[in-house]
């Protein structure tokens, strides 16, 4: 991920970086370079994938996100096969 800034005419060193900052927090690679700081063991990775999931279906049931589209299940979620379209075919 490559991130270039060009100066503008007239353009001062701090409004550069400030341009460079933003584009930075844009990318998401301000908030990766934080994550990536300390070491996270794989079990507290998994404890706030689950939070987060859990925060995100309760947004959804309160109707402040929106909730997923119909159809777009994962790969067991074929027509016919424990998904919309009816009983399980066997």
């Amino acid at each position: 991920m490559a991130i270039r800034i060009k100066a503008r005419a007239g353009e001062s060193t701090e409004g550069m970086l400030r341009r460079f900052k933003k584009m930075c927090e844009k990318e998401g690679l301000t908030k990766d370079v934080k994550r990536k700081a300390f070491f996270e063991k794989p079990s507290e990775r998994a404890r706030r994938a689950l939070r987060k999931s859990i925060k995100r279906t309760q947004m959804a049931e309160l109707g402040i996100l929106p909730k997923g589209k119909k159809g777009m299940g994962g790969p067991g979620m074929r027509e016919g096969r424990d998904g919309p379209g009816g009983p399980p075919v066997y």
